[in-house]
């Protein structure tokens, strides 16, 4: 993962609303959930949700499936892996070895 990438999904991630909405998917597991299904957890009214959802979508950090009339939101394990993975790839590389 590249720098520009990785500020991208930080900066998706860094409104409440929007984190909320993430963490919500995660517990939720691979099956994801639909937008009212979201909502109902979130609180979140529906305009403004779908503002958060698309601003996480286009940070890679979730997928949308369309099944019919429905679609289903699912949160993008592989990127939050790589994003976690990028954050602490250099987690104390810099400390003194005794």
């Amino acid at each position: 993962m590249n720098q520009d990438t990785a500020a991208k999904g930080f900066a998706a991630m860094g409104s409440e609303s929007r984190l909320r909405v993430l963490r919500t998917l995660v517990r939720a597991g691979v099956k994801g959930l639909t937008v009212g299904e979201i909502q109902a957890r979130t609180g979140l009214a529906p305009s403004t949700l779908n503002h958060h959802l698309k601003a996480l979508t286009h940070a890679g950090l979730l997928t949308q499936e369309r099944a019919g009339r429905t679609i289903f939101n699912r949160a993008a394990y592989a990127q939050l892996t790589e994003l976690a993975s990028f954050i602490l790839s250099e987690c104390c590389t810099e400390e003194k070895m005794d």
